[in-house]
């Protein structure tokens, strides 16, 4: 299959799928479609009044749950609601985050930000919801094409000898890259399979984004050009969340020039996420940091 779209994702009815920030951007599109698809969806986002909104523009079986990555409280109160339903888990889309932030600031737990909010809270999320997995379900890191140029910098992890706020945004979704493949190396029962969205038009962006003016202009002229719409965005987390024919441990992403835009297809894994100790001791960092063990 050379070009996948909409019309090649298998019937999702009697599915549920938990999407994180599906209030907006790459979550919501891929929360309607999971929804147009027939399956229940739930917008886990923070705020009430997006959530809500977002839901009710999904219509379907689509409702909001409240969940702030970015407290560990806020994510144990979401879980043990979802365990009290005991409901089983087809889909754990991992999408939510916050980019670039211009200041160094920290989550109610006292982590970095960013960290704190892309892949601390989204290791403690899974972790806390594994007994619900279904077998043979997925579970969607959302990495970048920023993964690239990211490293585990375990000496200063949490950037407080020195924050640069790309270089921050980078770590986390390497992170997120290395979390999905060490979670598909650990078990057999669920499959992980990280996604990336490409250049895709959010409201991302605007919610951070650490300034440089050169890096502005750029994007500012050239970004409609080589960019997509969040619609497109999407498509390689949902075929990442339901395309059959994918290995656990894979990955996806745009296809196109740079990775920027274009049809889903198998994304290149940096050789930084693919070194077994930096695996194993991310894990570690994040059993310690959230307090949980997690041995799926």
């Amino acid at each position: 299959m050379t070009r996948w779209t909409l019309a090649d994702m298998p019937a999702q009815t009697g599915r549920l799928a938990v999407v994180t920030g599906a209030n907006s951007g790459i979550g919501l599109e891929t929360a309607r479609a999971l929804a147009g698809s027939g399956a229940r969806v739930i917008v886990a986002a923070r705020s009430e009044s997006k959530g809500r909104g977002a839901a009710g523009a999904i219509g379907g079986k689509a409702e909001w749950r409240a969940l702030d990555l970015a407290d560990l409280a806020s994510v144990e109160a979401f879980a043990d609601r979802l365990l009290a339903d005991a409901t089983p888990i087809d889909m754990l889309i991992l999408n939510a985050g916050v980019m670039a932030l211009p200041r160094r600031e920290t989550t109610a737990d006292g982590f970095e930000r960013q960290l704190g909010t892309n892949f601390l809270g989204h290791f403690a999320l899974a972790a806390r919801l594994w007994p619900l997995m279904a077998r043979g379900a997925r579970v969607v890191p959302l990495s970048s094409i920023a993964a690239k140029r990211g490293r585990i910098d375990f000496d200063d992890l949490m950037a407080e000898t020195r924050y640069n706020a790309w270089a921050v945004y980078a770590q986390t979704k390497l992170a997120m890259l290395i979390f999905a493949i060490e979670l598909a190396k650990h078990q057999q029962r669920v499959d992980s399979i990280a996604a990336h969205p490409g250049f895709a038009r959010t409201n991302l962006i605007a919610n951070g984004m650490g300034r440089n003016a050169l890096r502005d202009t750029v994007i500012g002229v050239f970004g409609d050009l080589f960019s997509q719409s969040a619609a497109a965005g999407a498509l390689p987390v949902l075929r990442a969340a339901t395309d059959p024919t994918l290995r656990s441990g894979g990955y996806v992403g745009s296809t196109g020039l740079f990775e920027l835009k274009g049809p889903p297809g198998p994304a290149r894994i940096p050789k930084q996420a693919c070194d077994p100790e930096t695996g194993r001791r991310l894990w570690a960092v994040a059993e310690t940091l959230t307090g949980l063990s997690f041995r799926p």
